[in-house]
C-alpha cells in the first residue's frame, strides 16, 4: 500500500483493535478493520453524527455497539441456524485496508474490503465478496459493493446499521417514511400501513419500512439539526430504538442510553433480500450530513 496521505493515520482504538483515523478539510471519520466498522463521523464545526455505547465490548469476537455496522450476508437471525451470528459474519472478522487516496477536494476516501475467502478463513464459506468504500468530508459516504465470484447465483441480505445521536428521542421526529408501509418486529412481524405524518418514537421500535428509496431526516430540535440520510441501491429502510426493558437486556448498551439514538439503517432486507447472479455486483450507498 502507497503512504498515507496527510491526515490519516492507523492506531491502535480500545482493545487493541486497529482503528483508521481520517482527518479531512471538513470533517473527520474513524473506521475499525474489525468488522469494517465506522464509529465516528464529524463535520467540521458540528457535534458527531453517531452514536457508540459506552458498554460496547471492543474485542474480536464481538461487534462494536453504535456507530456503522455491517449487517451481511444476513440481517437479525440466520433462519435455520439459531447459532449463527446475528446480522451476520461482516460485521466480527477483520477486514483488509486495501487504499486511502485524498481527493483534490480535501475529501479523504478509504476502501476496506472482506473477500470469500478471508470469510472462509475465518469459518464462514460463501461466494460473495464485500467492499466498503468511505468518502469523509461534510458529508459521510459509505458504499457498500457486493460481488458474487461464485458460479452460481447467490442470494444475501445487507444493512448499514447507522446509529445516529440525538438530544432527546422523545423530541426527535423523522421524515421522509410518511404513507411507507413496514413490518413491525415487536407486533409479530406484522404488516402496517405507514403514518401520513412525521415519526415519533415513543416505545421500543423495530420497523422495516419496504418499497423506499427516499431520503430520511431526522429534526432534532433539542440541538437545532437536521441529520440527513440518502441512499441509493436500498429498497428497506429500519428504524429502531430499544427503549427501556430491552436496553437493561443488553450487557454491551448501557441502561440509561436508549434515549440518546436512534438507528436509521440503509438495506435490503426481508422480502427485499438480494438475488446476485454470478460474476455481479450490487453496490448501495449512504450519505450522511446535517443541515
Amino acid at each position: 500500500m502507497e503512504p498515507f496521505p496527510n491526515g490519516v493515520s492507523l492506531e491502535p482504538g480500545p482493545g487493541g483493535l486497529d482503528r483508521l483515523r481520517l482527518e479531512a478539510s471538513e470533517g473527520e471519520a474513524h473506521v475499525f478493520l474489525h468488522g469494517g466498522h465506522v464509529s465516528h463521523f464529524q463535520p467540521k464545526g458540528e457535534r458527531p453524527l453517531l452514536w457508540v455505547s459506552r458498554a460496547s465490548r471492543f474485542e474480536r469476537t464481538h461487534p462494536i455497539r453504535g456507530g456503522v455496522p455491517v449487517c451481511f450476508p444476513w440481517f437479525g437471525p440466520k433462519a435455520g441456524a439459531p447459532e449463527a451470528p446475528m446480522h451476520g459474519f461482516a460485521r466480527i472478522l477483520p477486514w483488509d485496508l486495501v487504499e486511502v487516496t485524498r481527493e483534490p477536494s480535501g475529501r479523504l476516501e478509504a476502501r476496506l474490503e472482506l473477500t470469500a475467502e478471508a470469510a472462509a478463513r475465518g469459518g464462514f464459506r460463501l461466494e460473495l465478496g464485500v467492499t466498503l468504500t468511505l468518502s469523509v468530508g461534510r458529508s459521510l459516504r459509505l458504499a457498500l459493493a457486493v460481488h458474487n465470484a461464485g458460479a452460481a447465483a447467490a442470494r444475501f441480505e445487507e444493512a448499514l446499521h447507522s446509529y445516529f445521536a440525538v438530544s432527546d428521542i422523545a423530541e426527535v421526529r423523522v421524515h421522509g417514511l410518511e404513507g411507507t408501509s413496514y413490518v413491525d418486529k415487536t407486533e409479530g412481524m406484522a404488516r402496517k400501513p405507514g403514518a401520513a405524518g412525521p415519526i415519533a418514537i415513543s416505545a421500543e421500535t423495530d420497523r422495516v419500512y419496504l418499497d423506499t428509496t427516499a431520503t430520511v431526516t431526522i429534526e432534532d430540535p433539542g440541538w437545532d439539526r437536521r441529520v440527513v440520510i440518502a441512499k441509493t441501491g436500498s429498497a428497506t429502510t429500519v428504524l429502531w430504538n430499544p427503549w427501556v426493558a430491552k436496553a437493561r437486556a443488553m450487557p454491551d448498551f448501557g441502561d440509561d442510553e436508549w434515549p440518546r439514538m436512534l438507528c436509521v439503517e440503509t438495506a435490503n432486507v426481508g422480502e427485499q433480500a438480494l438475488t446476485l447472479a454470478p460474476g455481479a455486483t450490487h453496490v448501495m450507498t449512504a450519505t450522511l450530513g446535517v443541515e
